[in-house]
């Protein structure tokens, strides 16, 4: 079992890597392996609402969003990792992470994300944490995946990566969300070996209010 880490701050070894590294730390010693990924400081293109993923299977730029999409079958758990700024995550992230789930779920990629373990975790100097934790989630909850909890909000505080150490009940948050992960992955796998199924997808309904 493999875990993606995205880690979505302009800075590769900073605060959210940080908090990153700590969970992986968690999954590692239960056996779950893990890749962090970074998605640098480059401008992110953000989706042009184009619905070319929808007849080629992949976004139509040829960039890290579609080179990661294309690896999604290698992974069996996410967890998203975002500093905080103006109360929300990174703008990179957010533009990367539209066409990331957009179009790794398009036709061609069917049911892609459903029913793989999710969790985000942001890095914050001070506020915003809970807006910026709740605006990641919405990406998990429209794909039909589980979303992973920990003993409290999964955030860490400080303004430097020895700031976030220092951070006990961070540290320990993010731990914790390793471990619980680890279990649910494990309970999945074990689930699946039993003969339990997982559950059956609708057809999607779009309902248009304005008529």
């Amino acid at each position: 079992m493999k875990v993606l880490l995205i880690n979505g701050s302009p800075n590769e070894k900073g605060c959210t890597f940080t908090a990153l590294s700590e969970v992986a730390n968690s999954l590692n010693k239960n056996g779950i392996e893990t890749e962090i990924f970074w998605i640098g400081k480059k401008a992110v293109q953000g989706c042009i609402a184009c619905f070319k993923c929808t007849e080629l299977g992949h976004c139509i730029f040829n960039d890290d969003v579609t080179k990661l999409t294309a690896r999604l079958d290698e992974f069996d758990g996410f967890v998203i990792g975002s500093p905080v700024y103006y109360a929300g995550p990174a703008g990179s992230l957010c533009a990367f992470l539209d066409r990331f789930f957009f179009s790794g779920d398009s036709s061609a990629n069917k049911s892609t994300f459903a029913n793989k373990p999710a969790a985000c975790v942001v890095s914050c100097r001070r506020g915003g944490a809970s807006a910026a934790f709740d605006r990641l989630n919405k990406y998990f909850t429209i794909k039909n995946m589980p979303v992973v909890s920990s003993q409290y909000w999964n955030q860490v505080h400080g303004f430097t990566p020895e700031d976030v150490r220092k951070d006990l009940e961070g540290m320990q948050t993010m731990r914790t969300l390793g471990e619980n992960m680890a279990w649910m992955l494990k309970s999945i796998k074990t689930g699946k070996e039993a003969g339990i199924s997982e559950p059956e997808l609708e057809e999607i309904v779009f309902t248009n209010f304005i008529r």
